[in-house]
């Protein structure tokens, strides 16, 4: 790996549009994450979703990345509502290298609450 821990993913989730954006991912790919109950599905989706939490994050920034065969794990850490959170973005990649999968976990428990209930109102803000 060269470069920043998680330099290659930010590159993809600022990408100008959806186009460019969706060029990364598979047609199905499912974002499961530690604070929804229903996963999300398809890059405009997946997109839309990105560009809510990144407004959400008092800051954010990923600390170290590994991968292993056709995964990605990029630990992050950050600030939310003035409180810190960390996590675990993974990436898993189809045999094309486009990315299939991504997992977001966040932590400690009353962020994870938070966050969802963040994340919820603004989602239906929409």
């Amino acid at each position: 790996m060269s470069g920043n821990p998680g330099e290659r993913w930010m590159a993809i989730i600022r990408r100008d549009t959806l186009q460019e954006f969706a060029s990364a991912f598979t047609d199905d790919v499912e974002l499961a994450l530690s604070t929804a109950e229903d996963p999300i599905v398809g890059p405009p989706a997946v997109r839309h979703f990105f560009g809510i939490i990144r407004t959400m994050y008092d800051s954010i920034a990923f600390v170290h990345e590994t991968t292993n065969g056709k995964r990605t794990y990029l630990e992050w850490e950050g600030e939310f509502l003035g409180e810190p959170v960390s996590g675990v973005t993974v990436l898993a990649y189809d045999d094309e290298g486009l990315i299939r999968a991504v997992q977001l976990y966040h932590k400690p428990f009353q962020q994870v609450v938070a966050f969802a209930a963040g994340l919820s109102r603004r989602l239906w803000a929409q």
